[in-house]
């Protein structure tokens, strides 16, 4: 009897310390017992998770948020241990009051996890439970029900009968005329998800009215997420319909009298552009996209820039270059000069595209000067979007057209005051190298790259260490040999001790990519040199050395060159210096 009472008695244990924990003053402990509960769920078993468990959290929806979060997180895994979809929707009732809390983001994980479960209701669960949460919700006396409501619907549609099918859609127009603007801006936002579940014949008469008095609504922020259920509407309608039934509510978004609306339909201009198809495109989006690049406000056109390039690219390749000439390379042209560095940068990170697509005569005439323009413009940011995108049109024009105005800008970059535009020039570097070829980078840029090494920023001449490594596999080590390491083994004399650790540091990189011969030959001795050094950073650097280049040697010259070295620092006063010539022996077993 006893031992039965002791079975119950541990039965009972993990309910009781998950009561205990949750109603424990400590948030750290509550937020511990939420994240175990599919431990305490498998413990107590699926009946009793039902029975006991699920009722208990439906009752304790008022704590911490991060409490909060956690537990909508964690109901949507929890079909499993409520015996499987027969049994999920007792999950409904705490996720319901979840989604009803002030918290947004509590609010939307309870959504996430609702519309995960909806999909393990069986069609009479989802219209006997599920269809109901999402009525109440949707009439909910407090906004936060009736913004979550909105999630809800393209989940539970497809799969209900007509006449609920109905009721939903009129639920959903309700939402989109509320009178609280965050109620019709999730409306908005879930307007095309649901739209690409209804039928054909309720798009129209149902879902584009709703799409229109979004568009038109008082609030801005209501409008502009309407452009971005037009992009799905527009790829559910045939073009007539298109043309006919989105196309007025479009154009007046584009030119619509707040900023917001106008940049989000430039943001989303390209989807736009897949969804309407090459006609429309051709007839309207090209003088909206006209307009948009010399609109007022800078966002506005910055956004625009961005997507110069898709836009070119996506157009009827009938009319593609007629429309870029004639249409869109005037508008490029004044950016260019924008007053605005967001915008000149976001035209700089695409304009280069355009080349492939006019062609080299064309580049050569009108693109080329653009490109030489925001070479020599103030902000590093254009000049380095620029450069980064060279290639593009190297393969139409080839570089030496490019390399006389090129140069100065790359000089300038590379001797910017700010270490993060020099380090971003250094990356780009190899790129530069394999365009402009050997000769031409020996006689301009190698003498930069060597300034690199000694420059006062260890970000800096770490970064130029890497780049030699890439410079060397584009040049091949013949190159290493005659042009790098005797540079790199000059500064071993250097009177600056963390300009001879940087020599050590692109023996390191070097000695990989030039194979063992010419590192045994060339860099292996000043390095054992350099073993004597009066300072103890540099002493230890040696020992790290000689551990990253050892094993590429045979043994022979590990035991006649690198051991003497490592056995004199083993002995050496800096305990430093003894561990990392230590490390090294063991490591090369020397």
């Amino acid at each position: 009897m006893a031992a039965t009472d002791t079975c119950g008695d541990e039965s009972l244990y993990p309910i009781a310390v998950l009561i205990d924990e949750l109603r424990n003053e400590d948030v750290q402990l509550r937020l511990n017992s939420i994240k175990k509960l599919s431990t305490i769920a498998l413990a107590l078993g699926v009946e009793r998770t039902r029975s006991e468990l699920i009722p208990f959290l439906a009752d304790t929806i008022y704590d911490e948020d991060e409490v909060l979060l956690a537990l909508a997180e964690q109901l949507g895994n929890f079909t499993p241990l409520v015996g499987g979809p027969e049994h999920v929707h007792c999950l409904l009732a705490p996720l319901e009051s979840l989604a009803t809390v002030e918290e947004t983001v509590v609010r939307d994980k309870a959504v996430d996890s609702l519309r995960i479960i909806s999909q393990q209701h069986s069609v009479a669960d989802l219209e006997g439970h599920f269809v109901p949460l999402v009525k109440r919700l949707a009439s909910g006396d407090w906004f936060t029900s009736r913004t979550s409501a909105c999630g809800l619907f393209s989940v539970c549609y497809a799969r209900v009968s007509p006449t609920i099918r109905s009721d939903l859609r009129s639920h959903f127009r309700s939402l989109c005329q509320d009178d609280t603007p965050m109620v019709r801006r999730a409306a908005a936002s879930k307007l095309g998800e649901l739209a690409k579940v209804v039928e054909a014949e309720y798009l129209k008469s149902d879902i584009i009215p709703m799409f229109i008095n979004l568009a038109q609504d008082e609030q801005d922020s209501v409008r502009l997420l309407a452009v971005e259920a037009c992009v799905s509407i527009a790829s559910l309608l045939p073009q007539e319909d298109t043309e006919q039934l989105l196309m007025p509510t479009l154009r007046q978004s584009a030119e619509d009298k707040s900023w917001r609306v106008r940049y989000m339909v430039a943001d989303k201009f390209v989807d736009l552009q897949k969804a309407v198809g090459p006609e429309i495109t051709k007839t309207d989006l090209v003088p909206a996209f006209q307009s948009l690049l010399k609109d007022c406000e800078a966002e506005v056109r910055a956004a625009a820039s961005n997507k110069v390039k898709e836009f070119c690219q996506l157009l009827d390749p009938s009319v593609q270059e007629v429309v870029i000439m004639n249409s869109i390379l005037p508008c490029v042209k004044e950016l260019v000069n924008d007053p605005n560095q967001h915008v000149k940068s976001a035209l700089a990170s695409v304009i280069m595209g355009l080349s492939p697509i006019l062609g080299k005569n064309n580049t050569v005439e009108h693109l080329l000067p653009l490109f030489l323009s925001q070479l020599k413009d103030e902000c590093p940011e254009v000049r380095l979007n620029i450069i980064s995108n060279l290639d593009c049109v190297n393969e139409v024009i080839g570089i030496q057209q490019l390399s006389q105005s090129l140069l100065p800008a790359i000089v300038e970059l590379a001797e910017d005051t700010k270490w993060r535009v020099r380090l971003a020039i250094i990356e780009y570097m190899p790129l530069l190298a394999g365009q402009l070829g050997v000769e031409f980078f020996d006689e301009k840029l190698n003498t930069l790259c060597m300034t690199w090494l000694v420059d006062h920023v260890f970000a800096i001449r770490e970064a130029a260490t890497v780049n030699l490594k890439k410079l060397v596999q584009k040049f091949g080590a013949d190159w290493a040999e005659n042009t790098v390491i005797p540079k790199v083994l000059a500064m071993a004399r250097d009177p600056n001790y963390l300009h001879r650790m940087t020599c050590l540091f692109c023996i390191n990189v070097l000695a990989e990519a030039c194979g063992p011969d010419i590192t045994a030959k060339q860099m292996l001795p000043v390095v054992t040199q350099m073993g004597i050094d009066g300072v103890a950073n540099v002493r230890f650097n040696v020992a790290k050395t000689l551990q990253k280049i050892g094993p590429i040697f045979d043994k022979t010259i590990v035991s006649t060159n690198i051991k003497p070295v490592l056995d004199k620092l083993k002995e050496d006063q800096d305990i430093d210096v003894k561990y990392f010539a230590n490390e090294a022996a063991t490591a090369l077993g020397a």
